[in-house]
């Protein structure tokens, strides 16, 4: 059975455990509640009967007789017994949710070790993506006006199987450094100047000089609304409006 099998076997049981502890509490604590109205009516009363006796002269202030009965005591007991009682089955319901908590930060620890495992033996076999016509030319550097707002340079299928990866990863590091052997003629793109991958959005500025952006160089985890421009070509235009 793997471990997420036995989590989820484990997790299943939790609640109708959880659900007879919580039973047994209301019920320990309405017996708490009963046993202390009684020993309250018994010390008020047990009170009232010593004022009047030292009223009557028949029980002296200082008194041996000035206390409680063993009834009272006894109830007094009682209570402190089931209150403790309560409180150990809280400290087993926490200890039983605790364990189950950290049996799924096991769980996503082995997770995220199959999701790198599984990120290196893609990257070992994906072969280096091709830039179509629609993108840019290393050599010539014009553009076309007409390309999409933004790329996947990997396949579609590899897209799919890398897709939790790059979730994983995406708050970890701003660029991604290529695990593959790089063609030196291969075009480079954005401020990292390293060649396409994953998803990459354009500058709208059709003078931009880098053009293709990596969304972790940019700060950018979805693809942007409206027309998107790199940090050099905002600072550029805010530059010539100010003349």
């Amino acid at each position: 059975m793997s471990i997420s099998e036995e989590f989820e076997a484990n997790i299943e049981a939790l609640p109708n455990i959880l659900q007879r502890k919580y039973a047994l509490l209301r019920d320990m604590d309405k017996s708490l509640q009963a046993i202390q109205r009684q020993n309250e009516q018994r010390c008020e009363q047990e009170i009232d009967d010593m004022k009047r006796g030292i009223k009557s002269g028949n029980i002296t202030p200082n008194s041996s007789l000035l206390k409680f009965s063993d009834d009272a005591l006894d109830e007094q007991k009682h209570a402190i017994r089931i209150a403790d009682e309560k409180v150990a089955l809280a400290v087993q319901a926490y200890d039983l949710v605790d364990a189950h908590v950290q049996q799924l930060d096991q769980y996503l620890k082995k997770f995220d070790e199959d999701l790198r495992r599984e990120r290196e033996a893609l990257a070992a076999t994906e072969s280096p993506p091709s830039v179509d016509n629609n993108m840019k030319a290393g050599s010539s550097g014009t553009r076309n006006r007409g390309r999409k707002k933004t790329r996947l340079a990997t396949s579609t299928a590899s897209a799919a199987a890398t897709a939790a990866v790059a979730a994983t990863t995406a708050a970890n590091s701003t660029s991604m450094e290529l695990d593959l052997p790089v063609d030196p003629n291969e075009p480079t793109y954005c401020f990292c100047n390293q060649v396409s991958y994953g998803e990459m959005v354009a500058c709208d500025n059709p003078d931009c000089k880098i053009e293709w952006f990596h969304y972790g160089c940019v700060g950018l985890k979805e693809q942007p609304k409206g027309k998107w421009y790199c940090s050099d070509c905002v600072g550029t235009q805010r530059r010539r409006k100010a003349r």
